[in-house]
């Protein structure tokens, strides 16, 4: 895909939340996450979902790091999306390599849209033994569509029912690297 291609969805874009909200939002996030895992004795294990969540979760990392809790990474590759602008069979690119049985997962994802990705990621992670699993979202996508059941513990802003890009949510996968969240014109 060309540059030109994102410039000309840009042009006809809406900004939703600038960053400095979405910062704003993340230090609020690590505020209410702190207290959730300050009396364990191991770090929580802190899976990324790729690639979306890249951005976001390196900024919560940090802010929880000024807070003092320690954190183990890792990461997961689950999309849907495959460069679309909908979603479709999910396909598993990469799952974690750390051990979960009796861990405290956080899980940290771009968006919570419909669910389906992380109603499938949270059963992996209990089906490999985790203690607890929760899930940090930047976004929350606001609509009745939302599989039951499945919802963010922590969430930073909420965003129309519009396709959305910025902040590690991509535009056919250009796009994740800017620094605000923009949603197309309906």
């Amino acid at each position: 895909m060309s540059a030109a291609l994102l410039a000309d969805a840009l042009a006809g874009a809406d900004v939703i939340h600038d960053r400095a909200t979405l910062e704003a939002a993340i230090e609020g996030m690590a505020d209410a996450i702190v207290p959730d895992y300050a009396d364990d004795a191991r770090p929580p294990l802190y899976i990324t979902i790729m690639h979306g969540g890249m951005p976001f979760a390196a900024q919560l990392a940090f802010s929880l790091g000024e807070r003092g809790l320690d954190l183990e990474f890792d990461y997961l590759h689950a999309t849907r999306y495959r460069g679309a602008t909908s979603g479709s069979r999910l396909a598993w690119l990469h799952r974690p390599a750390t051990p979960m049985r009796g861990r405290r997962v956080l899980l940290v994802d771009d968006i919570l849209d419909e669910g389906h990705t992380l109603n499938a990621v949270i059963r992996w992670c209990q089906d490999e033994g985790a203690a607890d699993v929760r899930v940090a979202v930047l976004a929350t996508k606001i609509h009745d569509r939302c599989v039951e059941g499945v919802c963010a513990d922590y969430s930073g802003v909420e965003v129309p029912d519009r396709y959305v890009f910025g902040y590690g949510m991509d535009f056919n996968e250009q796009g994740r690297n800017l620094p605000a969240i923009y949603a197309l014109a309906d």
